[in-house]
């Protein structure tokens, strides 16, 4: 159980360097004007419309960093400094949001996946480590190993549908900002030193996606070692 707790901390000081590196990022490209003038609402709009996407709102939502498309009511929410601010982190932003509704009328693969496992891991993350925690104490009794120990596994295939939706998570967060970048530059909307703020703060809010895979398959692999290390 030890080096359980050694490798949620790790893990956890890796997140938090990266989610404070993002946030110094995206403080340092707001700082960056954008030459056109457009807000991130704008520039939204436009990526939408220069794909041919027509069907697609684009909103205002409360908090920081709380960006997100949401395929069910195809909306585009932007937080509210993105949705209003006219530089480069706001473009990166408004166009990569942009470009998971590109994805979704492109009908991509890993997207479509992902949307199907929502509703499903919604669920079973809830559960997942308190099945294999409870399966393990079972197991440890004689009398209910045989019941613990599928309660355990129980647990890890829910652990695994969790990893699963993680490493599935990072081609589609990859594959939109590489399609937002993509139209920033070919519509010349940015100039190279906004270009570059808008690549450098894609790049780290990619990293959060790529810490967050790698800590769940090590708790996944964590576990399943503790639940099938101990049988004969």
């Amino acid at each position: 159980m030890m080096g359980f707790y050694i490798l949620i901390g790790l893990i956890s000081l890796v997140s938090m360097l990266v989610s404070n590196k993002l946030k110094s990022k995206f403080k340092k490209y707001s700082q960056v004007e954008l030459r056109n003038g457009m807000s991130g609402a704008e520039i939204a709009e436009k990526m939408l419309k220069d794909n041919g996407i027509f069907d697609v709102k684009v909103i205002s939502t409360p908090g920081m960093l709380t960006d997100h498309y949401n395929p069910q009511n195809k909306t585009v929410n932007l937080s509210e400094g993105v949705y209003n601010q006219k530089n480069a982190a706001a473009a990166a932003v408004a166009a990569h949001e942009c470009g998971h509704a590109v994805q979704h009328a492109a009908a991509y693969s890993y997207l479509k996946m992902r949307s199907q496992l929502v509703p499903i891991v919604s669920v079973t993350s809830k559960f997942s480590q308190w099945l294999v925690i409870g399966g393990l104490f079972l197991g440890a009794a004689s009398a209910s190993a045989g019941i613990g120990f599928y309660i355990a596994i129980a647990g890890l295939v829910f652990m695994g549908l969790a990893t699963l939706f993680s490493f599935i998570t990072l081609p589609v967060e990859y594959d939109a900002s590489n399609r937002a970048l993509a139209w920033l530059k070919n519509k010349n909307m940015v100039s190279q030193q906004e270009l570059a703020g808008a690549t450098d703060a894609l790049k780290w809010a990619a990293r959060t996606y790529l810490v967050a895979a790698l800590g769940s398959l090590a708790a996944l692999l964590y576990w399943g070692l503790q639940i099938l290390g101990g049988r004969d």
